[in-house]
């Protein structure tokens, strides 16, 4: 059973998400925020059943009706029909609840699911992230199996893994950085608790982004299911893997900061902001708009401390926390893209380089099997003895896909079965290195000529 699995079979044991707030007070919540919130609602869908406001706003039945009433007793809400049960109520906006909902919307057009705090926010991550169970060695080797790294290559990144602190990996293009770091976020087990949004003073920051907050496994997802529902879940949370969050050349200084989205008038989340309590990749460092050394410290400093510094529009100021795990990947040479002091601030220096030629070989091979191209091993190596040496290209861990890629192209194109043989790596190896005819060197021009 792995560790997820277990966290989840002993779910009547472990606080998955908070309970549901039977009262306003229990929200934590002002009362004039949700008075807003279902105002809103009421204004865009009309006349409403209490059921579905409970669906769109994610509060219990007892915390609607305590607002509800209060909208009733201050004439801005009424009721528009009454059925059996006390569930089969509709409610719609009075002259006075619309002019005030009026108000409020083009203030605010927010009307998701109901806001948690920030100190109930903060808590919880900082909750979870000692619930972190520490990545092992089995773990590791049995996730980074069909990579074909050196056995010391599973020590450098295990102790990384573990100690939680900042990482560099570095190396030639397409040596498999940014796949690896995918890998290595895997290791994160266990689920955790996300908000929906999170109230900062009069403002909301909507946080949940189903692209990285990712629904337990199918496997697992009935057994959470039920467990929440003998628990009576605070429904404002969801409960989701670890995230992993993944940033490139667009990173810019203004995506590090809360984005106010003119729609719906809340703030987006930044990224590191999703990525609590999982990792956040930064790759192709050096690729940014901003300095490498600048992203460093806007990351480095938070990841020390624990907690963000954040600042909204109009200049309000809050700590977040900054609970993660950092991660930077780089295709230049580190000591070109940083200086000493910068280095030094980074825990783990890991170099992705090129395979070993018998990894390379098993890798190749395993792939051939994998995609169901008859293999041969005079063809193979011809593709290592011949095409790789003779034109100095790495034996790099992206090769192997990027080759048979091609040569099923190729066979796809012909009608034909792909297989490996000297013809289709000529034809693969030009397509990936170089055009007949341009500045190839006289290597491929060579491979040009063979194929025309």
């Amino acid at each position: 059973m792995s560790e997820l699995e277990q966290q989840v079979s002993t779910a009547d044991d472990l606080p998955l998400l908070p309970p549901q707030p039977k009262s306003v007070r229990e929200t934590g919540l002002e009362q004039a925020l949700l008075v807003e919130l279902i105002a809103k609602c009421l204004y865009v869908g009309g006349r409403t059943h209490l059921p579905i406001l409970t669906g769109k706003l994610r509060l219990s039945i007892n915390v609607l009706r305590e607002t509800l009433d209060f909208m009733l007793a201050e004439q801005l809400a009424e009721v528009a029909w009454r059925g059996e049960s006390d569930l089969d109520v509709q409610y719609q906006l009075t002259t006075v609840g619309k002019q005030r909902a009026a108000a409020w919307q083009e203030r605010c057009p927010y009307a998701g699911p109901a806001p948690v705090t920030l100190d109930a926010y903060r808590a919880m991550v900082e909750q979870q992230a000692a619930l972190l169970p520490p990545v092992t060695a089995e773990d590791l080797a049995l996730e980074v199996a069909d990579d074909h790294l050196a056995p010391a290559m599973h020590g450098l990144l295990g102790a990384a893994m573990y100690s939680g602190r900042s990482i560099l990996l570095y190396g030639l293009p397409g040596s498999g950085k940014t796949w690896l770091a995918r890998k290595l976020g895997r290791l994160l087990q266990g689920l955790v608790a996300v908000p929906h949004a999170v109230a900062v003073g009069q403002d909301i920051i909507q946080l949940y982004d189903a692209a990285v907050h990712l629904p337990p496994p199918p496997r697992l997802a009935m057994r959470v299911r039920q467990a929440q529902e003998r628990r009576s879940c605070d429904l404002r949370w969801m409960l989701c893997q670890r995230p992993l969050v993944s940033l490139g050349a667009e990173l810019s200084a203004d995506m590090l900061e809360p984005q106010r989205d003119a729609t719906s008038g809340s703030y987006r989340a930044p990224p590191h902001f999703k990525a609590n309590n999982g990792l956040l990749v930064v790759d192709d460092l050096g690729r940014q708009r901003m300095p490498a050394a600048e992203v460093l410290n806007r990351y480095l400093g938070p990841l020390d401390a624990g907690c963000d510094q954040v600042t909204l529009q109009g200049g309000h100021k809050f700590a977040a926390p900054f609970r993660l795990l950092l991660m930077f990947a780089t295709n230049r040479p580190p000591e070109h893209l940083l200086d000493p002091a910068a280095l030094r601030r980074l825990a783990y220096k890991i170099e992705v380089g090129a395979l070993s030629e018998a990894r390379y070989r098993s890798l190749f091979r395993e792939l051939c099997d994998g995609a169901a191209v008859a293999r041969d091993e005079t063809a193979l190596d011809y593709l290592i003895e011949q095409l790789h040496a003779g034109s100095g290209e790495p034996l790099l861990a992206s090769y192997p896909r990027d080759i048979l890629a091609r040569i099923a192209d190729f066979a796809g194109f012909a009608g034909e079965p792909p297989r490996l043989t000297v013809a289709a790596l000529d034809q693969a190896w030009i397509s990936m290195f170089a055009a007949c005819g341009g500045a190839a060197d006289s290597e491929n021009t060579i491979l040009c000529e063979k194929i025309a």
